[in-house]
């Protein structure tokens, strides 16, 4: 327990210099974007939500809002490059059972960071392999969503296969 929350520690340090230091964050702000969970998907229901192929288009918020979303924040966030330059990402991702349209799990996510495999195609990898984990059984959904909203940097170098 000790471990993990130095760890928390560790991760939120980063956040901070890398916020002074004026280059993208690697995590969401856990104030901001603590995550939030959509209701209709539990471990009970994974079968007929996230692990059904193409069951994220069914949730999945429209590109009019996100892009609304992602310019409010960047504002909020105190991000002054070009929307392009970032992903309006689910803090705890529609395949492991994030809210589709709760402004307090998304956040503008950048491509590039000052750690080079911390963006946001990074994140895609851990989120994929931990879908993967919960549909497979090795991992319960609850973790996975833990892991994701609060180390997924954690994730991707230790168990991610690169």
């Amino acid at each position: 327990m000790l471990l993990v929350a130095a760890l928390a520690l560790a991760v939120l340090a980063l956040v901070l210099v890398e916020r002074r230091a004026g280059a993208p964050a690697v995590v969401a702000d856990p104030i901001r974007t603590p995550g939030v969970l959509n209701p209709d998907v539990t471990q009970a229901t994974i079968g007929t939500t996230i692990c059904v192929q193409g069951w994220t288009r069914t949730v999945r918020p429209p590109t009019d809002y996100t892009n609304a979303l992602k310019r409010r924040q960047m504002r909020a966030y105190g991000e002054s490059g070009p929307p392009s330059g970032y992903q309006e990402d689910h803090l705890i991702s529609l395949e492991l059972g994030g809210h589709p349209t709760d402004p307090r799990n998304l956040w503008p996510e950048p491509y590039q960071t000052s750690i080079g495999d911390g963006g946001a195609h990074y994140k895609d990898k851990v989120e994929n392999y931990l879908h993967d984990q919960v549909c497979a059984g090795r991992v319960s959904l609850q973790d996975a969503q833990h892991e994701i909203a609060t180390d997924w940097y954690r994730v991707y170098t230790t168990s991610v296969p690169h």
